[in-house]
């Protein structure tokens, strides 16, 4: 007698070396990860179907707040990409619309170290409701390490 059980991958988490960058996420989707940039900054992986996801960290130079950050994304005039929705609290920012046809969702943590932490996940509009449970969560795991 054979016996069988539906096995579930555990969500893969990436840790920033550089800007201790924290998410978790569903690797069985995000198959393909991309070469790390040479400045060390995060990583970036594809899906099978045309989603990316991209987990990374910058220094604060600017002294950016999160206000500010949806503020200057809303009336950005870049072509190919609108805001559709921003929100900010005291630390966090979040934001989804449209870029280059995909929709993208991005949170950013911004850290007392000085650290902006960000994931940011984009897909076809094809693929919204497959995708749109998965970006909370996501998102939902951005963290410094």
């Amino acid at each position: 007698m054979a016996a069988s059980s539906a096995v579930v991958a555990a969500p893969f988490t990436y840790v920033n070396e550089r800007f201790g960058t924290v998410c978790t996420f569903p690797d069985e989707i995000f198959t393909d990860r991309q070469p790390e940039p040479d400045n060390g900054d995060g990583q970036q992986w594809l899906s099978a179907d045309g989603a990316s996801l991209i987990c990374s960290g910058i220094l604060n130079i600017d002294n950016d707040t999160p206000k500010g950050f949806v503020a200057a994304e809303k009336a950005s005039d870049e072509a190919g990409y609108k805001v559709t929705y921003g929100k900010a609290g005291s630390d966090w920012a979040v934001l989804s619309g449209v870029k280059d046809g995909n929709i993208f969702y991005e949170r950013r943590l911004f850290g007392r170290d000085g650290i902006i932490r960000t994931v940011w996940v984009d897909y076809p509009p094809a693929l919204k409701s497959k995708y749109d449970p998965l970006v909370g969560a996501i998102a939902g795991s951005l963290k410094g390490s």
